[in-house]
């Protein structure tokens, strides 16, 4: 099937909050240079507010732990999307769920292509033995690759950002617009691999508290989140929690309001590139070479955990493999590094 013959494309990203992030800006390029092209990304419905400015993208959602579960549901998932007559599939996730969806597509002679994710190469790139310590191609990239396949090519260099929203009234009540900057830190991560530690990230709230200059936001989510979280609002005066306070679609909206957003190797940074937030990322156990730091951000907004000391640096891909003694790779990043950089891209902005 040419491309002329490709208008209603399905797009596949579940997964994480982070992965779903990415695909924004590849998105978004994409439906600036095809215009005609009709979108529909399966993902989880509580992602779907990512994709609500987008032209010609829509959300379907996959309820993988109700009645899409297991092959029968899977099967059922399928025959929803058959009748939105879907011409082509870019699989943008590419593990065992999508490929059992992969095998009912083809059979109905739908044009299904996969993400390369370049499994061989990380591996390499982690290794504690013949480690090839070299920059792979970024997600972004993979993700274009799926498209320029299908006959679409992405150009990412052209892609747009996401607009600033409009900041809903349940927002401003709880930030309370001022003259100060506003800073959002999102200190948590889903493995401890990856995740500064919590007295280091208390030392820089503390300093930028103390300037009464910045309005610091805090991201997250979970009950042993939001009780840090609210800890440190209580006690800093300029600090404020959102966890469980604010829905999703309204951390978005106030994520593309930033001044900047530091946050871990984890999805909150995704989501402030998205916007074109200037994003600093602290890296652990896991580096930038993988190919997962956010879009459009210089290099030298990533900190990264001393090599010199930790040379296995990356270990995972994903942060869930620390090696013996290195529990405490993220110490090497000093506060004062972190502070300074804060303040460098905040008087830049």
């Amino acid at each position: 099937m040419g491309k002329n013959k490709i208008k209603h494309l399905l797009v596949i990203r579940l997964s994480a909050m982070g992965d779903v992030a990415m695909t924004v800006p590849v998105l978004s390029a994409l439906t600036t240079q095809h215009p005609n092209l009709q979108i529909t990304v399966l993902t989880r419905a509580i992602y779907g507010p990512m994709f609500n400015y987008l032209a010609n993208v829509h959300v379907y959602e996959a309820d993988v732990n109700g009645k899409h579960k297991g092959i029968f549901g899977l099967w059922k998932l399928f025959k929803e999307l058959k009748t939105m007559g879907i011409d082509a599939v870019a699989d943008l996730h590419n593990v065992l769920r999508s490929s059992v969806l992969r095998r009912f597509f083809v059979i109905n002679n739908v044009p299904f292509i996969q993400i390369d994710k370049g499994r061989t190469e990380k591996k390499a790139l982690t290794a504690t033995k013949n480690k090839v310590f070299k920059p792979l191609k970024t997600t972004f990239q993979r993700y274009a690759d799926v498209f320029n396949q299908l006959g679409f090519p992405v150009q990412l260099q052209n892609a747009r950002v996401l607009s600033k929203r409009v900041l809903p009234e349940k927002v401003q009540q709880l930030i309370r617009p001022d003259n100060l900057k506003w800073i959002g830190i999102a200190p948590f991560a889903t493995y401890t691999g990856k995740m500064y530690p919590l007295d280091l990230m208390e030392k820089v709230i503390i300093s930028l508290n103390n300037t009464n200059k910045y309005k610091i936001i805090l991201f997250g989510g979970g009950d042993h989140q939001k009780k840090q979280a609210e800890q440190w609002s209580d006690l800093y005066k300029n600090c404020i929690n959102t966890i469980d306070i604010l829905s999703f679609e309204d951390q978005l909206a106030l994520i593309s309001n930033l001044d900047l957003m530091l946050s871990m190797d984890s999805g909150n940074g995704h989501l402030a590139a998205m916007f074109n937030i200037p994003t600093i990322t602290l890296w652990g156990v896991t580096h930038p070479y993988a190919g997962f730091s956010p879009f459009n951000q210089a290099s030298d907004n990533s900190l990264l955990s001393d090599r010199n000391k930790f040379p296995f640096i990356p270990t995972s891909i994903y942060g869930n493999k620390t090696p013996r003694g290195y529990e405490n790779v993220m110490s090497t990043i000093l506060p004062e590094t972190v502070l300074s950089k804060i303040t460098s891209l905040v008087e830049i902005k």
